[in-house]
């Protein structure tokens, strides 16, 4: 169990960081597409973030049962 939770954390970090370059990545170009897609990058790396903290409540809740 402490496996698969420490690989789903790994995961849902490696999903933030990917979401928060994508987005910056947006930024830096500018233009028609960044204000196409700057809040969509925003939300999905609100909603990633959140996941990834629920993972981690999890993972320290189910270590220290």
């Amino acid at each position: 169990m402490d496996s698969f939770l420490n690989i789903l954390m790994v995961l849902s970090l490696a999903a933030v960081v990917i979401i928060l370059f994508a987005g910056l990545i947006s930024m830096a170009r500018g233009g028609e597409y960044n204000k196409q897609h700057a809040n969509k990058f925003m939300r999905y790396r609100v909603l990633a973030q959140g996941i990834a903290l629920l993972i981690f409540l999890i993972a320290f809740w189910a270590k220290n049962q």
